[in-house]
């Protein structure tokens, strides 16, 4: 018997994945207890086991958290990181086990009917969920989605970014009308608008407009890994973007820019690597948080990142 499927809905565009969120931490011992002990996420064994930076698993990808240098302040992501973990109440347990470690910190959460809103030592905003195969398909453990903060009236033009520079997926949703707008110069309302990117399987990148100021850019970066690696480069060289031309298999830029004016709209690193990176699809290690000395099961050390497919 012949089936419809949907085969657009498997399409991903030019960006295949989300690979590390990078934000300079205070310490690594904090660290350590928030991501590893208190989140169940997991150090990687492999790469940058020092003192200068750690790289921290949580599916296929990772958070890169180097040491903030005398003077230095950790950095702040504008807006929040989408997390799934395999189970909700295990995570408000290990939550609530480093409450006391960290308490001279930022930390804190608020356990929802839905998710755990999370702040991390330094600030940052964490929204973790359980696994929802409707909402993030099989993941089980991972990054589906990092949201950005931006001005008023600048979703457009960073759909137009990111569809016609960099060759992505990309979809605006209209949201004045659970949100009221925003008025205006001549005291009407401003429409404020989400852009929707697809970085990867059951990844996005949203930008989600914000009246008002927006904090100043840091410096924090994110890692993106695309198919056609070099249109998206000819196509900000021919816009004059500013861009790092790390080597062979990546570079960088630091602005969105409306391709159609050249106007900027949003800063946020983005460190763009190939396919063909030696980097591309590495394993990395997740460890079974729910597996200890005292409630040991030989192996269900590892821990998947992805649930089984229902047929």
């Amino acid at each position: 018997m012949n089936k419809n499927f949907d085969r657009a809905a498997e399409d991903l565009g030019n960006i295949v994945g989300l690979e590390h969120i990078n934000l300079i931490v205070g310490d690594h011992r904090t660290a350590t207890t928030f991501y590893v002990t208190g989140l169940g996420f997991t150090r990687d064994p492999y790469l940058n086991p020092h003192e200068g930076n750690m790289w921290v698993n949580m599916g296929r990808s990772q958070f890169h958290l180097p040491v903030a240098m005398p003077g230095q302040a950790a950095q702040i992501l504008r807006g929040h990181i989408g997390m799934v973990v395999p189970n909700l109440a295990d995570t408000v347990t290990s939550l609530e086990m480093v409450k006391g470690l960290l308490k001279d910190t930022k930390f804190a959460f608020t356990a929802r009917s839905s998710r755990i809103d999370v702040t991390c030592p330094w600030g940052n905003s964490l929204r973790v969920f359980a696994p929802d195969v409707k909402r993030f398909g099989p993941i089980q453990i991972g990054v589906p989605y990092v949201e950005f903060n931006v001005g008023a009236g600048t979703a457009d033009g960073i759909a137009r970014f990111y569809s016609e520079v960099m060759g992505g997926h990309v979809s605006i949703e209209n949201e004045t009308a659970r949100r009221g707008g925003a008025k205006d110069g001549s005291g009407g309302k401003r429409m404020l608008k989400v852009a929707r990117v697809s970085v990867g399987f059951r990844q996005e990148l949203v930008f989600r407009e914000k009246a008002g100021s927006q904090p100043e850019y840091d410096g924090h970066h994110l890692q993106l890994y695309v198919a056609n690696f070099s249109k998206p480069h000819d196509q900000m060289v021919k816009i004059g973007m500013e861009m790092e031309e790390s080597n062979q298999h990546q570079y960088r830029f630091y602005d969105i820019v409306d391709p159609k004016n050249g106007k900027k709209l949003f800063s946020i690193e983005h460190e763009i690597r190939s396919m063909t990176h030696p980097l591309y699809a590495r394993p990395l290690v997740n460890r079974n948080p729910a597996i200890t000395n005292n409630a040991f099961a030989a192996g269900n050390e590892s821990l998947s990142w992805h649930m089984p497919y229902a047929v």
